[in-house]
């Protein structure tokens, strides 16, 4: 037994994975949500669900004083909290353990001094936990900065020290950059979470990203139990933010996990923390281990933990909350398979890597049919993607029992997920992960910066891709001219000439003409490219958002998501979305004498990339620019 009633002050898809949780232990949960989230999906998988303001997260998510207010009116026994809530609502709601009101996750100490970055890198210290050289002080201003940086040097990493998420967070490698990184960090600081306070600390370089997973207990009773639940590798990261994570490491042997695993165990421990929680580590070249900061809550990418360790981490957490010593022991953790998540945004992957994209899901199927495979999603078709929060749409993660079943099916996934209304970054997703140097496991933070030194393209079609995508087109094509010609119902007297079986056509992809012949043969059709034939087969339900197609024996499965009167179309093939043009012969001939459309002239113009406030503004009326 553990508790009657819980409420979640979260939203999206982590509000969604507890309530599923809470439900196999047979928890009522109560959901709460701001007036535009009034039809959300954790709104509607809650038993009950109450509104606690306006759009804003500080109005609503992070309203302290209505959170406690709705405590107190569902009487709901415990309480899962945003990770962005301050240690003062946990204080508060301490002083009501006394009417049964019980907080899942560590105590106020703990998520203090963890949520301070200087602080818990004092407490590291302490705990003999390796740590980054750098100051251990808050920095006063920009001139301190710079002789710091100079003392410690270059380059250097200086950090907001309430921060997370890749916030606050700028790499300096000279005086001048410090002096404005500082000046931005603690702007950004300040804005997102109320504390401008910075610290400065040496910038390792081409490091990996990794972390364990910590889950440990140590309550009011003293059981003192600890565990290590192996690590994560989070390398892949734009922004500071992780885009892929994977579970193991291919990087670490079991001498350095079994160091690491130690040395967050001891870290905990120091802090008594008692519930689930991630110790981050820095790992160079060499394996030698830095600790970076400890995240006082489940993390986003805690289901490769729960896919290769057979723990519900939500599960668990309850159960230490309620009192219970933990059921395994350390001999008891395995490394079973391997998983993959990759974190599915709506952003415009070809702007630095990610930027917001907001709308409507107006078509929205997730790859569940694909075996191996979990998404932990908080939306649905016709959900909206708004500018008030972060825009995840899911994290799709893959097991298999080893890394090469995980990243085939999440190939496999990727090429299965269809959504439609925003931007989103799968083509990046997938690119990322048949990569050679992931495939390899040559990866760290900086993969995505090399890879892509001049911005993400999309996949480069090979010369054979190139036929596959025209050959697919094409037969696409025929296919829908083909559909458009019969009659359904009513048997009608055929005045029209008999079915075609040749089509000369002209696709126009990229900056080049290719003439292609389709011929069909029963349900397949032979198609001509560049001097070459393929044959191409489905079956042709063009009501389907997902086409798989056969060609020459290589399955693909494609997406169109776009077509017009005029020839144009859209194929995602292969993750990325092409644009081509499909005329016939007659009529690519005569489009010569079409008019083009004149591009609209945006020199005079100053256009936001991605939706946002303007935080300042460095000229006035008058100002020579």
């Amino acid at each position: 037994q553990t508790f009657e009633k819980l409420l979640i002050a979260n939203r999206g898809e982590i509000a969604c994975r507890v309530i599923k949780t809470c439900k196999k232990m047979g928890i009522k949960t109560v959901a709460i949500h701001s007036d535009v989230d009034a039809n959300a999906v954790h709104v509607k998988m809650a038993d009950e669900a109450v509104c606690v303001g306006p759009a804003p997260t500080s109005k609503s998510y992070l309203n302290m004083d209505a959170i406690m207010e709705v405590i107190k009116k569902t009487r709901a026994q415990a309480v899962s909290l945003n990770e962005s809530i301050c240690c003062s609502f946990v204080s508060s709601l301490s002083l009501q353990a006394s009417e049964g009101v019980t907080f899942i996750g560590p105590d106020t100490h703990a998520i203090q001094a963890m949520g301070d970055k200087i602080e818990s890198k004092l407490l590291a210290k302490n705990a003999k936990v390796n740590t980054i050289p750098g100051f251990d002080g808050v920095v006063k201003d920009a001139d301190e900065a710079v002789k710091i940086a100079r003392e410690i040097g270059y380059p250097v990493m200086i950090k907001a020290s309430a921060g997370g998420g890749g916030k606050g967070m700028r790499i300096a490698w000279d005086d001048e950059e410090t002096r404005e990184g500082f000046r931005f960090s603690s702007q950004e600081a300040a804005s997102s979470f109320g504390d401008d306070r910075l610290l400065i600390e040496k910038f390792i370089d081409n490091p990996r990203h990794i972390e364990i997973q910590v889950c440990i207990t140590v309550l009011a009773d003293k059981h003192g139990n600890a565990l290590w639940l192996n690590e994560r590798e989070c390398s892949i990261q734009r922004r500071n933010q992780k885009v892929v994570e994977e579970a193991p490491s291919t990087f670490l042997d079991p001498e350095t996990r079994r160091a690491m695993g130690e040395q967050a165990v001891a870290l905990a421990k120091a802090v008594k923390y008692s519930s689930a929680g991630t110790v981050e580590f820095l790992v160079d070249s060499s394996k030698n281990f830095y600790f970076l900061e400890m995240n006082t809550r489940l993390q986003v990418e805690h289901p490769v933990t729960e896919c290769i360790t057979g723990l519900d981490l939500v599960q668990e957490m309850i159960r230490v909350a309620k009192g219970y010593p933990l059921r395994h022991k350390q001999a008891d953790i395995p490394i079973n398979g391997w998983a993959v998540e990759c974190r599915v945004y709506a952003e415009d992957p070809y702007k630095s890597f990610g930027l917001p994209s907001i709308g409507k899901l107006s078509q929205y199927q997730e790859p569940l049919h694909v075996p191996g495979v979990r998404v932990d999603s908080g939306i649905q078709q016709g959900s909206d993607i708004s500018i008030y929060y972060d825009p995840m749409i899911s994290k799709l993660i893959t097991y298999g029992s080893n890394r090469a079943e995980a990243l085939k099916r999440m190939e496999e996934a990727l090429d299965n997920y269809v959504i439609r209304g925003v931007a989103h970054n799968i083509s990046l997703l997938r690119e990322v992960i048949i990569h050679p140097r992931f495939v390899e496991g040559d990866i760290s933070t900086k993969f995505l910066p090399e890879v892509y030194p001049d911005g993400f393209k999309g996949h480069k079609l090979t010369d054979l891709e190139r036929r596959e995508l025209l050959a697919t087109a094409a037969s696409l094509y025929v296919a829908e001219q083909l559909r458009s010609q019969r009659f359904l119902g009513t048997p009608r007297i055929p005045i029209a000439k008999s079915e075609r079986s040749s089509w000369e056509l002209s696709v126009h992809l990229g900056d080049g003409i290719y003439p292609v012949a389709v011929s069909k043969d029963g349900s397949s059709f032979s198609v001509e490219v560049d001097g070459m034939k393929l044959n191409v087969t489905s079956e042709w339900n063009l009501a389907s958002p997902l086409l798989s197609v056969t060609i020459d024996g290589t399955q693909r499965t494609i997406q169109r998501l776009s077509r017009n009167a005029s020839g144009d179309t859209g194929i995602q093939f292969l993750g990325t979305v092409y644009k081509l043009k499909i005329l016939t012969k007659v009529a690519a001939e005569l489009s010569k004498y079409m008019p083009e459309k004149a591009a609209e002239d945006t020199s005079s113009i100053l256009r936001s990339p991605m939706p946002g406030a303007v935080v300042a503004v460095s000229v006035k009326p008058g100002d020579t620019v």
